[in-house]
């Protein structure tokens, strides 16, 4: 089995690297979390700063009058060979070594002024402290600002709501060992600390309970009722501390000595002296040690469990946004085919039918066409007036003999060319739509989220194309209408009458002007001729159009979209590959965090499994 040591200082150094990559909290429980810890909870004056500093043996921690602990301190104690030099480490200055414990209790005030300023507001960033010591057991303690039931000058008035919120996101924690410092001389019923304990741990499995100051206790009382478990039960036993005198810390009585000091007191002590080896700072701090120890050895199979839980969520969102590129270029352009046909397949899903969008197309030629072919001023163009104007300006001097040949010729050739702008406005419509389908899925292709630059890129190299296919499908169209205009379907006019109805002569036998030869109804008749074959016109083109519009757009988007884009690729240099595969910086980030956050996951199992079960 593990020695105490080895596991105590495996869930330390894991404690450390979750908080150089900010691993203490989010959604679910998080790796810090599930790491046994020891929260230190107590009133403001309660003693806390003096049960830290006689459990570490220095005299290092920030002293003063209202609350001088305002941020958490995350306490690791590291237990070194007899005779090896006592220092200290801070997270924040990984490089830089404390033998001087006054600098460390300096170091302590400017870490906390440069998160909370001169100020006296406080953070829920913790700092980290390592001590390494001959004089310590291994343990990790967390100092938590004091509880306190008034706000003082400077401080809002949430101050007071503000910190009991922030001791309970540590002692909520099932796997938190709360340490509950109560002054001895007063009530225990009212100790802002065990208070808060009894409602996180109503059964008291978690919590120790401390009583500081018994030698400063009214004369005729003790506390042999607490301590022994009458007044207040624990599951664990309570342990008596006697701090540090004032008039000792003004001397700078050295904390090796005030430990002596301290077991000469409850051995010599005629209330305390048969409890006196279950009592002091030394006792407790192996007394934590130990349950610690216990703690952390129960809960290696459920860390364990949430390690390799974290490991596979964290392999599926790399899976999901993406593994690093390779540097090679013949890496980079795979990946940027593969990237290509990844948003080619999302666009014919759109095209086909299998994502929505490509069903506008259809609406274009089963409705935009239709409507525009019905407001086409044919009533203007064929009116009698027209009729009669265009057929006597193709007459000229000469009046037809039979037929209005030319006259025919002229008003079907203006008639059809109302078909162009329809024409044009479905070619339009259709390119419209096809791109919003290219935005649309850009969007839509999850691989390319990472690659804004590369998404950019095929957006334009698309919009191109369809610029090509759309001129290519106007020309075409027009072609189609200009195809109706030069060559008319005979045998429609030879099945129609067209002989004139002249009208009776003048019984004066008056001469008439070669515009009066003909009557009204004459021209009526030309002009109902003329729009009976503009409609059968019509309805070919009604046909023909969307079939057009189909082969040289949609069919051509299908088969031909990136086709120019995948040549140009092909041809660039690798340093051009590199900047189209140039990612958001902030995937980029989470990425790179992501990748800490799995090697350090990894590295706990390995550790823990290489330690845990010697």
């Amino acid at each position: 089995m593990a020695t105490m040591k080895s596991l105590i200082g495996l869930i330390n150094k894991i404690q450390r690297a979750c908080t150089v990559l900010g691993d203490h909290g989010g959604e679910g429980m998080s790796l810090w979390e599930a790491l046994p810890t020891v929260a230190v909870v107590g009133g403001q004056s309660s003693g806390k700063s003096s049960v830290l500093e006689s459990v570490v043996g220095r005299d290092f921690l920030p002293r003063g009058s209202g609350i001088v602990t305002r941020r958490p301190l995350v306490l690791q104690l590291h237990k070194t060979e007899e005779g090896t030099t006592e220092y200290a480490e801070f997270l924040h200055a990984p490089k830089k070594r404390f033998a001087d414990f006054a600098a460390v209790r300096k170091e302590i005030e400017d870490e906390t002024d440069r998160i909370t300023g001169k100020s006296k507001q406080i953070s829920n960033i913790p700092i980290q402290l390592s001590i390494y010591s001959p004089n310590v057991v291994n343990l990790t303690l967390i100092d938590l600002p004091g509880l306190t039931k008034v706000a003082v000058d400077g401080q809002p008035e949430s101050i007071v709501q503000d910190i009991e919120n922030m001791v309970r996101t540590y002692v909520e924690k099932p796997n938190c060992i709360i340490l509950a410092i109560s002054p001895a001389n007063q009530d225990i019923a009212t100790s802002d600390a065990i208070k808060l304990a009894r409602e996180v741990d109503p059964t008291g499995e978690r919590t120790f309970g401390v009583a500081t100051k018994l030698d400063i206790m009214d004369k005729g009382t003790d506390c042999l009722d607490v301590l022994e478990g009458r007044s207040y039960r624990l599951q664990h036993p309570w342990v008596g501390i006697v701090n540090r005198s004032q008039a000792d810390i003004n001397k700078r009585v050295d904390m090796i000595a005030a430990r002596r000091k301290e077991r000469e007191y409850f051995e010599t002590s005629p209330e305390y002296g048969h409890l006196a080896s279950r009592m002091g700072s030394e006792y407790l701090a192996k007394l934590l040690s130990q349950h610690l120890e216990t703690v952390i050895r129960q809960k290696i199979p459920s860390i364990v469990a949430l390690i390799n839980k974290s490991i596979d969520e964290i392999n599926a969102e790399l899976d999901r946004i993406g593994r690093p590129i390779a540097v090679d270029s013949g890496a980079q352009l795979y990946t940027i085919l593969e990237l290509c046909r990844a948003f080619d397949r999302v666009f014919k899903e759109h095209l086909d039918g299998g994502r929505p969008g490509g069903d506008r197309i259809y609406g274009v030629f089963d409705h935009q066409l239709p409507a525009a072919l019905k407001k086409l001023p044919f009533d203007r163009h064929l009116s009698t007036k027209n009729v009669q104007k265009v057929v006597s300006e193709a007459d000229g001097y000469q009046p037809h003999l039979i037929a209005p040949e030319q006259g025919y010729r002229r008003l079907i050739d203006g008639s059809i060319s109302y078909f162009k702008g329809p024409a044009e406005a479905t070619v339009d419509a259709v390119h419209f739509v096809l791109k919003e389908l290219v935005r649309k899925s850009i969007s839509e292709t999850e691989e390319l989220k990472r690659f804004p630059t590369l998404a950019s890129d095929i957006a334009a190299a698309a919009n191109e194309a369809l610029e090509r296919f759309r001129d290519e499908s106007r020309k075409t169209v027009l072609r189609l209408v200009d195809m109706e205009s030069s060559y008319l379907t005979v045998e429609f006019f030879r099945k129609l009458h067209l002989e004139p109805e002249k009208e009776k002569p003048n019984p004066r036998n008056a001469p008439q002007p070669n515009a009066d030869i003909y009557s009204d109804s004459h021209f009526r008749k030309i002009g109902s001729n003329v729009s009976a074959y503009i409609n059968m016109v019509c309805d070919t083109l009604r046909n023909s159009l969307p079939k057009a519009v189909v082969y040289c757009q949609v069919r051509e988007a299908k088969r031909s979209l990136l086709n120019f884009f995948y040549a140009q690729v092909g041809r660039k240099e690798k340093e051009k590959l590199g900047a189209m595969l140039d990612e958001d910086p902030q995937l980029m980030e989470r990425r790179g965090t992501l990748a800490k956050r799995l090697e350090l996951y990894k590295q706990a199992r390995d550790d823990i499994d290489a330690v845990a079960w010697k």
